[in-house]
Formats: structure tokens, C-alpha cells, sequence
């Protein structure tokens, strides 16, 4: 059920509608092992990169690889996100499900944007090849050791996802309710990993 708001918590701390937010009863084991499936399941998400003189910049991507807390992409070198690695390593990941509205959103740095590395050849799927085609002069040719062909990877500094706790119509009754009521949805679930948290998920992926 929607929460009443009180009146004597009402502050940039204690708001509900915000600090109340954040799951801290759900144990860590369990909140991770739910990012993981919600991410892997999803499959396709947002790489956003900084541009110079232009700011943050999101195109849709295919996860080839996930390895613990961080995420591999192959990807054409050719393309304009690899220019914006050279200027800025920080990037976001970022997963949604719409029929769900279940979200994920990843910060990190950018470890790897090369494409001298045997990781190509372990990610690399027959299907990559239509995103880049053979330019039949015996070298572009679309596969693995197609010369275009890189790998990112975006190692997690911090990880934030929301996990609905209700269905379809469970969501659209809370927030009707709340709507009505002056009080706050309570729909679903927030949760983080800090730098810590993240450490110790990439030691148990190992």
C-alpha cells in the first residue's frame, strides 16, 4: 500500500518519497543475484559516452558479455564512440524493461577499447558480421579478424537498478492510489552497489 506521507519527515534527508526509497532489507546476495538476471535477460542496452563540445551520448548496444559487475561490447573502431573513449573513459550503461519498467544504470570506466585482443575472437558470433559487412578486399571481411572489429569494456564504479515488486496492474493501482491519496507509490524496489560492493562481486565472479 501507498505510504502517508508525515509532515515531521519531510526534509532532503528524510522526504520519503526519497530516502525511503533505497532497499536495505533485502540481503546483498540476493539483490545481486536479481541485477544479474534483470541485465542478462534484457541483453540490449545504452553505451553513453562523452562527446567533446557536446556532452553525454547514447546509442543502443548488444551486450556480448557480462563478467561479474562489468560489460563487454564488440564494436566497429571506425565509429565515432571510439573517439569519445579517447577523450573521456567514463561511461554509462544503462538497461530498461518496458513492459516491467524495470531499470539498471551502470557508471564506470572505459578499461579496454582495442582491438588487438583475444577477447574479439571469445565474443565474436556469426551475426556481428551483418553490422559490418564485407568490403570483399580479403581483410574486411566482418569476422573476427576483421581489423574493425574491438572490444569495450566498462569496468562499474556504481551500480543503481529498480526492481518492480508488483505486476501490470498492481503497478497501475499503487500509482492510482497514490496519485489519489497524496501519498507515495510503493511499486518496487532501489538499490545500489558502491565501490566496495562492486569490488567484492568482480572477486566472486572470478
Amino acid at each position: 500500500m501507498p505510504e502517508p506521507l508525515q509532515a515531521s519527515e519531510v526534509n532532503s534527508k528524510t522526504d520519503p518519497s526519497v530516502a525511503k526509497q533505497w532497499d536495505t532489507e533485502t540481503p546483498m546476495n540476493q539483490q545481486i543475484d536479481e541485477f544479474y538476471k534483470m541485465v542478462d535477460k534484457l541483453g540490449c542496452c545504452l553505451l553513453t559516452t562523452e562527446r567533446p563540445g557536446i556532452g553525454p551520448v547514447s546509442r543502443s548496444m548488444a551486450l556480448s558479455r557480462r563478467d561479474g559487475p562489468d560489460f563487454l561490447f564488440l564494436a566497429n573502431k571506425h565509429s565515432a564512440k571510439f573517439s569519445d573513449i579517447e577523450h573521456s573513459k567514463t561511461a554509462q550503461v544503462t538497461f530498461q524493461d518496458s513492459s516491467s519498467q524495470n531499470w539498471a544504470s551502470i557508471t564506470g570506466e572505459i578499461t579496454k577499447a582495442d582491438s588487438n585482443d583475444k577477447l574479439v575472437k571469445e565474443l565474436y558470433k556469426p551475426i556481428i558480421s551483418a553490422w559490418l559487412g564485407d568490403l570483399k578486399d580479403g581483410v574486411h571481411k566482418g569476422n573476427a579478424e576483421d581489423p574493425r572489429m574491438a572490444v569495450i569494456v566498462v569496468k562499474a564504479k556504481y551500480i543503481t537498478y529498480w526492481l518492480s515488486t508488483v505486476g501490470k496492474l498492481g503497478f497501475a493501482k499503487e500509482v492510482g492510489q497514490a496519485a489519489l491519496t497524496g501519498q507515495v507509490a510503493q511499486n518496487g524496489v532501489t538499490r545500489q552497489f558502491r565501490e566496495e560492493e562492486i569490488a567484492s562481486m568482480r572477486t566472486l565472479a572470478k
